[in-house]
């Protein structure tokens, strides 16, 4: 419904269009003027003139007719009023109603999936591509000693909550409000399903985030993955260390910047609070964001007698009670790399 000052806006503005006659004007100010039969998207940036905002249109295919949008626009004076955001345009609308959308800042949010076993600079540039925001605005969010206190935690651990999951934001969304948005969804999500089996287990939600952490990096399978919770939970009440060659790949990141190489012997030696052939119980806080998956299985481990585990080499892994069943599992493995190996040398 229009208001009462866009009325006289309007009509106005049909008077000044009357030259063109009566009914050529109500067709410029009311008719359909947007071409897509679906939904489009549209950027229109901070501080955008109207050739900037006509631009934006021209380059999603959005304006028929770009020149009685831009005779309108001027007309009315609702051209130096174009606001900034992300805009989903319908086909078939008017040029007052694009316009009108426009001057009040109408947005429509934008859909942002935080990928899962990432880490803060990949998570900095998929948030970055989405929203108004840099990479490195949203990065020093992360590590906002205020800001991770106010949500009750700290910049170590902040990042373990940025839970894998698509979340609509407006485009403009300062880089705190992300990051609160997303902490705020993954507490919603502790409470319905991990509180309860995290309580059982005897372990703080930072504690479940933590293993979760590296079941993320451990498993390939999802249906593996209470599996090999269990086998650090049995490790973790026994006393033993967790031996997780994803905390080793965690502390070749931070030392060399890299995660991709094979573990090897040397680097189970490297001095790091994160390495877990040389430190009991879990590390001082998570190696990655765990999707929901990972966190089930870390708060609702499968219960088992088993310690080890040793990769098949399809993706899965060969479970064990004792050592001398992991090294046989362990051999298997290691001769099937050999053979693949020397095929692929043929």
């Amino acid at each position: 419904m229009l208001t009462r000052r866009a009325l006289v806006v309007v009509a106005a503005s049909c008077l000044l269009l009357s030259g063109i006659g009566l009914g050529g004007g109500g067709l410029l100010v009311f008719g359909p003027n947007t071409t897509p039969d679906t939904p489009r998207s549209v950027i229109v940036p901070r501080d955008a003139t109207l050739e900037a905002t006509i631009d934006s249109l021209q380059a999603q295919d959005i304006l028929a007719a770009p020149s009685t949008f831009r005779l309108l626009a001027t007309v009315t004076g609702w051209g130096d009023q174009m606001k900034a955001g992300h805009y989903r345009i319908r086909g078939g609308q008017s040029n007052y109603h694009l316009l009108d959308r426009l001057r009040r800042g109408l947005q429509d949010p934008v859909r942002l999936t935080i990928p899962p076993g990432t880490r803060p600079e990949t998570m900095a540039q998929v948030v970055g591509r989405r929203l108004e925001l840099t990479p490195q605005a949203f990065r020093t969010a992360l590590r906002d000693t205020s800001l991770a206190r106010e949500l009750g935690t700290t910049p170590e651990q902040l990042f373990g909550y940025m839970m894998p999951e698509t979340y609509e934001l407006y485009w403009h969304t300062s880089p705190a409000r992300v990051v609160r948005r997303v902490k705020a969804s993954f507490d919603r999500f502790y409470e319905r399903e991990l509180a309860a089996g995290a309580d059982s287990l005897g372990l703080s939600k930072q504690a479940v985030i933590t293993l979760a952490s590296i079941v993320e990096w451990e498993a390939l399978l999802d249906e593996e993955k209470p599996k090999i919770a269990g086998v650090y939970v049995n490790r973790l009440r026994d006393g033993w260390r967790l031996q997780a060659d994803p905390t080793i790949q965690y502390v070749l990141l931070q030392t060399e910047g890299e995660r991709t190489r094979r573990v090897l012997y040397d680097d189970l030696e490297i001095d790091h609070p994160y390495n877990t052939y040389q430190v009991r119980g879990l590390p001082p806080g998570p190696i990655t964001n765990p999707s929901p998956s990972s966190l089930r299985a870390a708060a609702q481990p499968a219960q088992h007698d088993y310690y080890y585990f040793a990769a098949t080499g399809d993706g899965g892994h060969t479970f064990s009670r004792t050592l001398r069943e992991h090294n046989r599992a362990a051999d298997k493995y290691q001769r099937r790399l050999e053979r693949r190996a020397e095929e692929n040398s043929r």
